[in-house]
C-alpha cells in the first residue's frame, strides 16, 4: 500500500476515532450503569456502541475485501489470516469509565504483517487525538483541528524518570519489581492508551507491562506502541524483541517495557535481574 493511500486510510482513521469518542462520552454522560461481567473484565453499553460505530463506519469507507478487523468485542480466538488488519480498543479503561476518572481511551491501529502501520489514540475527556503513520512521526490533534508534533521527554537518567502505573491491576510480584526500580516519582494514570499520551506529553517516561494472573490484549498495545515509538520511544519486551500483534493467542504474556528511550535497554535488563531475583527468594 503506497503512502498517499495510507494517508488516506489515517484521515479516516481519524475521523472515525473523533466519532468513537464522541459515542462513549453520550454515554459517559448519561447511564453507564448498564455493565455485565465478561471473564476478562466488566464491559458496557458503551463499549458495545462505540465498537459497533467504529466496525460500521470502517466497512462503510473501507470495506473489507482490502482490511480485516480484530476488535476486543468481536475477538473470536483465531489468527486472522489477511495482511492488513485493523486492531480495535473501542473503549480501553472500561474501568475507569465506569468510575468516571476521565482516564479511558480509543485505540484504532492499523497493522500489516502483525506490525502497526497507522495509530490513533483518542482521549475523549481531554479531547486529544494522537495518531502516527510508521516513519512519519506522531502528531496530537484537538477538536478545533490544530495539528502539532509531539515528542517524548529527552531525560536520560533512571533516577530522573517517572513512571505511570495503573492504580491497581498488580500482583505482588509485580508490586515487588516496580518497588525496586530507581524512579524518581509515579504518577497513576487508567488506560494503557492515557499512559501513553502521559508519556508523549512529558509528563512520564516509562510504563511497564507485566503478565502475572493475567496479562495485556493484542487491542491494549497495538495503536498505543506506534504512537509511542513515533514520537521517540522505544517499546519492547524485556528480552529486546518487539511485540507482533494477530498471531492467535492476543494475549501478551511476559514483560514489556515502554519508555522515552535513553534508559530503554538498561531498564530492560535491571527488570531481568529483579525478577529473577525474586523468583529465587
Amino acid at each position: 500500500m503506497d503512502q498517499q493511500r495510507l494517508r488516506e486510510v489515517l484521515a479516516i482513521a481519524r475521523q472515525i476515532g473523533w466519532g468513537a469518542g464522541d459515542v462513549l462520552r453520550s454515554y459517559y454522560k448519561g447511564d453507564i450503569k448498564n455493565i455485565s461481567d465478561k471473564k476478562d473484565g466488566p464491559v458496557t453499553k458503551a463499549d458495545l456502541a462505540a465498537n459497533h460505530y467504529i466496525l460500521e463506519a470502517f466497512q462503510e469507507k473501507l470495506g473489507s475485501e482490502d482490511f480485516a478487523y480484530l476488535s476486543e468485542e468481536t475477538y473470536d480466538g483465531n489468527k486472522i489470516e489477511h495482511p492488513w488488519v485493523w486492531i480495535i480498543d473501542p473503549l480501553d479503561g472500561t474501568r475507569d469509565f465506569i468510575d468516571q476518572t476521565g482516564e479511558y481511551a480509543v485505540h484504532i491501529c492499523l497493522t500489516n504483517e502483525g506490525r502497526p502501520i497507522i495509530s490513533v489514540v483518542v482521549v475523549p475527556e481531554m479531547e486529544k487525538l494522537y495518531f502516527a503513520l510508521k516513519g512519519h512521526g506522531t502528531f496530537v490533534e484537538t477538536r478545533d483541528g490544530t495539528i502539532a508534533p509531539i515528542r517524548v521527554s529527552e531525560r536520560n537518567q533512571p533516577e530522573d524518570l517517572y513512571l505511570v502505573a495503573s492504580r491497581t491491576h498488580r500482583d505482588q510480584r509485580f508490586q515487588d519489581l516496580l518497588d525496586r526500580l530507581p524512579f524518581k516519582d509515579r504518577n497513576y494514570v487508567g488506560s494503557v492508551g492515557c499512559k501513553i499520551a502521559h508519556i508523549l506529553e512529558q509528563k512520564s517516561d516509562v510504563y511497564i507491562s507485566l503478565s502475572g494472573k493475567s496479562a495485556a490484549k493484542d487491542w491494549d498495545f497495538a495503536a498505543p506502541e506506534l504512537i509511542l515509538t513515533e514520537a521517540g520511544g522505544k517499546f519492547s519486551y524485556f528480552e529486546g524483541n518487539e511485540v507482533l500483534y494477530n498471531q492467535g493467542d492476543v494475549v501478551k504474556w511476559g514483560g514489556i517495557m515502554a519508555s522515552n528511550g535513553p534508559c530503554h535497554e538498561a531498564l530492560c535488563k535491571q527488570a531481568i535481574a529483579i525478577l529473577k531475583e525474586l523468583d529465587q527468594a
